[in-house]
């Protein structure tokens, strides 16, 4: 063999070594420039179209700058419905034969429908037969428009006393002057800064609530910056807008509508309950302190208490709080539209986006997932019934009682227990998850349902 011919494999090596090289710089080349195209298509959506201001109530104007969001909110008007809950208008006193027993005397019980998307509050609102029969206060705009520049306008100005002024003003105005205050629904302007797009909280009402809450004695493990305030100085307020993480600001965001609330008498403010803690008994405890009802049931003649939506109450007792998952976790997940992630606007039910909304965490078919999910909810339904129906004979016990003549003493303690029992009842039942937010919570509410009625009846077949 000559010495030329030697050479040939160590050529072709040297040959290959070079395409080999040439081809990987060529694909890192490629992908960098791709990376690079798809980080200024991630930016993309943060181009400043329109100036927005405090006064963009109209989620069109946040349309030019927030076009992904703004498709995923319009998707609100959606009417669609899982299996325990949904967006569309049930009649809920044609659904459940109990309800016109259980809230008779009160508004609930001459229209009492599901609660449709963000984009219907405030025409929903506007339509109730609760607020055509009966007078209803300006408070209600509070979590049913885009309200805080009607605030800014009646308290004379944009600081936190003005707005805390205008807020007072407009709650005690009656519904249909305060509803000529407003245009649109809640909308982007109440959850996002209008410069920055960061989240916030703007309802007074929260505020002053989670201020309370914040001085209370209640333990918020699933709020950490609270416990930290709490072993600060404590020179300032709790204040969510400086001291909440982002992570804790995916839930509160929600939580300034999505409670319990109560307005109080004469001046009809709006006022968060959360003095004593988030739990059911320690609202109640608050309640009865200060010796507050919603009405006086028709039947029984009882002190009564209406819950309105308590979804942050019971997510706060429940492992995904525990866990640091937030509502908009599951409600509004992420997506990816190319190669920017955004959250999903179009809030609804878990189980309408299963793939999203659980399995990032959960690693099960979706098939398994809605099994679990639906499980928790029957036996959750199944035990409300039976609540339903112990409140039920203990309201048509006291209404025979009532008629017997019997002793009001022995009267006033099972009416005590008809408040009591009620309470729990409709603290699980008008809160959304049917039981799935907290399900050993909403089993331990119903079975304290279910007892504070049967002691009523037995209250009452005592002999004297």
């Amino acid at each position: 063999m000559s010495f030329a011919s030697s050479r040939w494999p160590a050529r072709l090596i040297y040959l290959g070594v070079l395409l080999v090289t040439a081809s990987a710089a060529a694909a890192a080349t490629y992908l960098l420039t791709n990376i690079q195209d798809r980080q200024h298509e991630a930016l993309s959506h943060y181009f400043k179209l329109e100036d927005l201001s405090e006064d963009s109530v109209d989620p069109k104007l946040w349309q030019k700058n927030f076009p992904r969001q703004y498709d995923s909110y319009l998707r609100t008007a959606d009417m669609v419905r899982a299996k325990h809950a949904g967006s569309d208008a049930i009649d809920k006193l044609a659904e459940d034969k109990y309800l016109k027993h259980l809230f008779a005397g009160y508004a609930f019980s001459i229209d009492y429908r599901e609660k449709r998307g963000h984009a219907y509050m405030l025409l929903d609102q506007e339509n109730t037969e609760r607020v055509k029969q009966k007078k209803q206060p300006g408070a209600c705009l509070h979590c049913h428009a885009s309200v805080l520049p009607a605030y800014r306008e009646k308290g004379g100005g944009d600081s936190w006393a003005q707005v805390q002024k205008g807020f007072a003003e407009v709650c005690a105005m009656e519904w249909k002057d305060a509803h000529a205050l407003v245009s649109h629904p809640v909308t982007c302007v109440d959850c996002h800064d209008p410069k920055t797009a960061q989240l916030r909280v703007t309802r007074p009402a929260f505020i002053l609530g989670i201020q309370a809450l914040a001085k209370s004695d209640d333990k918020v493990p699933h709020l950490p910056s609270v416990e930290r305030w709490r072993q600060g100085k404590r020179a300032q307020p709790y204040d969510p807008n400086q001291d909440a993480t982002r992570q804790e600001m995916r839930t509160l965001a929600c939580a300034q509508c999505h409670v319990e609330y109560y307005f109080q008498p004469k001046t009809n403010l709006l006022i968060y309950p959360w003095f004593r803690g988030l739990k059911a008994e320690q609202i109640e405890s608050y309640y009865d302190e200060i010796d507050f009802k919603d009405w006086t049931h028709k039947d029984s003649g009882a002190p009564m208490l209406k819950a309105q939506h308590p979804e942050f109450e019971m997510w706060s007792q429940g492992i995904h709080a525990r866990s640091g998952v937030s509502c908009a976790d599951c409600h509004m997940p992420y997506k990816r539209e190319g190669a920017v992630k955004v959250s999903d606007h179009h809030v609804r039910s878990p189980l309408l986006n299963l793939a999203r909304a659980c399995q990032t965490c959960h690693h099960y078919d979706e098939k398994e997932i809605k099994g679990r999910v639906e499980t928790i909810q029957n036996l959750t339904r199944a035990l409300l019934e039976r609540s339903e129906v112990a409140v039920k004979d203990l309201i048509d016990s006291l209404r025979a009682a009532r008629s017997q003549g019997m002793p009001a003493a022995r009267l006033k303690t099972a009416q005590a227990l008809h408040r009591k029992a009620q309470w729990r009842l409709d603290f699980v039942m008008a809160e959304n998850s049917m039981g799935f937010h907290a399900p050993q919570e909403a089993a331990r509410i119903l079975a304290e349902a279910v007892d504070f009625a049967r002691q009523g009846q037995v209250v009452l077949l005592k002999k004297d």
